[in-house]
């Protein structure tokens, strides 16, 4: 008897072990990521739609999981009735809540009042091995098919000037929105940063590491003047502007990835007028 229950215990701790790995081995979906607008591009080939600032979330087919491939805690009923096809888009709380969305998204149970104010706003369904017209008409069919308000069909139009798209983007930062997609029309679902997806704004914005924190001074005296960051590419520079006087107080830590703006780039390849946004959530990294 001994002996045997010895064996069960064995036997579940192996299936225990087997199971952490292979959660432990879920890789990071391969999702498009957006290049910024040059300007000289023919509108003709391409679908234009508002930019959600939101957490990037991916349903594939059982879970729902953030662009680097951890699994997000959606409650039961949210992703309840969503079907086994995959399809991605942005976990939004609102015209300027981001950091409400964040917070949602990073605890590991958030109470069901936080979720209700979280929609799933839907823009691809990269499985599909059609054209990005076609699975427009794909992934809003999904949507329909699941039927709950919080799930949206992200709206898509075309635009033939450069110039309407100007106007369309101020409204749309007037508003509180963020920006614009450009998605080309007879473009593969593409993984990794490439031009067939083109984010449209009125600044770029990139993100970059904490690597140290410099003194203020001045009014800045006592509390942090400055974050030095540090780019994918191993590229060290200062943000000292943007910054609220409480996130002085308590600056990002070091080690932490944030969001900057900038305007283009010095021949160094350093951004220019570079200034802090926002710390970005860990787990969208």
């Amino acid at each position: 008897m001994q002996r045997r229950d010895l064996l069960s215990r064995f036997s579940l701790g192996c299936l225990g072990c087997l199971a952490l790995r292979q959660a432990s081995a879920l890789e990071a979906p391969t999702i498009w990521l957006a290049s910024p607008y040059q300007g000289n591009e023919s509108l003709t080939d391409y679908w234009v739609s508002e930019k959600y600032d939101g957490i990037r979330g991916y349903w594939d087919g059982q879970q729902l999981l953030s662009r680097s491939g951890k699994v997000l805690n959606p409650p039961a009923w949210f992703v309840q009735g969503w079907p086994s096809t995959p399809f991605e888009g942005e976990l939004w709380a609102g015209l300027g809540q981001f950091e409400q969305a964040a917070s949602v998204i990073q605890q590991k149970q958030a109470p069901d009042n936080e979720w209700h104010a979280l929609r799933f706003m839907v823009f691809d369904a990269p499985t599909s091995a059609q054209p990005f017209s076609e699975r427009i008409a794909l992934y809003q069919g999904l949507v329909k098919q699941i039927g709950k308000p919080w799930v949206q069909a992200v709206a898509q139009n075309q635009i033939q000037l450069h110039a309407e798209l100007k106007t369309l983007l101020q409204k749309t930062v007037l508003k509180g929105g963020e920006g614009l997609v450009l998605h080309r029309g007879n473009s593969m679902y593409q993984s990794g940063r490439n031009g067939e997806v083109l984010k449209v704004k009125q600044h770029e914005d990139a993100e970059a590491k904490v690597v140290r924190h410099e003194a203020g001074q001045g009014k800045n005296t006592g509390s942090t003047g400055a974050l030095w960051v540090e780019t994918p590419q191993g590229l060290r520079f200062k943000l000292g502007t943007g910054l609220s006087d409480a996130q002085r107080q308590n600056p990002p830590a070091v080690g932490q990835w944030v969001t900057y703006r900038f305007r283009g780039l010095t021949d160094k390849g350093l951004p220019r007028f570079g200034s802090f946004v926002r710390i970005r959530p860990a787990i969208d990294r």
